[in-house]
């Protein structure tokens, strides 16, 4: 089977004027296609790999053959990455963090500005094509970024929270001004949604 991105839970306008409806737009027509396994060549894919969900696939890419393994990674992270990315923002977001990623935020970063300091200018950094991460290791939270569409789920860790900062994500309202569409972001986050996915990473 091929893997669909769930629908936007909301409209593609509904996050400006932080993010824009054409880059919404622009991210999801770039990101919708089949990130199966059986999207390859009939000869390289297999009934096990096509059963398994896009997150399996990305926690296990060394059990992916070679021939397909870097189609995977590109593919199924983007859409692996991307169905967490657009949970995790909603329509009058942001603000400060509440519930229990707020004490986390407090006991490993002081307070939640520094740790948005620390985490934009981290994500800022990447060189190139990226995310920049949230992510629970050892009991406390650290920030990391990854190249083009790689996840943590294949460093064994769980994402808390991600920014997307490939050019598609910004440059048609920020321009090559990362460091501003960064600063916007946190306007839309949904700490609602980050609050559970900080407790599923508890029970990793």
């Amino acid at each position: 089977m091929a893997y669909e991105l769930a629908p936007l839970p909301y409209a593609y306008n509904a996050l400006e004027p932080h993010i824009d409806e054409a880059t919404m737009k622009r991210t999801t027509t770039s990101i919708t296609r089949p990130t199966s396994p059986t999207s390859t060549p009939p000869s390289t894919s297999t009934p096990e790999l096509a059963a398994k969900s896009p997150e399996d696939l990305i926690r296990h890419l060394s059990a992916i053959p070679e021939d397909i393994r870097k189609i995977v990674q590109n593919n199924g992270g983007g859409h692996v990455n991307h169905s967490m990315f657009w949970q995790i923002m909603k329509p009058a977001g942001g603000g400060d963090p509440s519930g229990a990623i707020a004490a986390q935020i407090k006991a490993d970063f002081g307070d939640f500005e520094s740790f948005k300091k620390l985490f934009n200018e981290t994500t800022a950094k990447q060189f190139g094509s990226g995310w920049g991460w949230l992510v629970l290791q050892a009991g406390k939270l650290k920030i990391v970024t990854t190249a083009n569409q790689d996840s943590p789920l294949s460093e064994g860790l769980f994402p808390i929270l991600g920014n997307d900062v490939w050019e598609h994500a910004y440059y048609l309202k920020y321009n090559n001004r990362r460091p501003d569409y960064l600063a916007a972001w946190w306007n839309v986050v949904n700490w609602d949604e980050i609050n559970k996915r900080f407790a599923t990473a508890h029970g990793k």
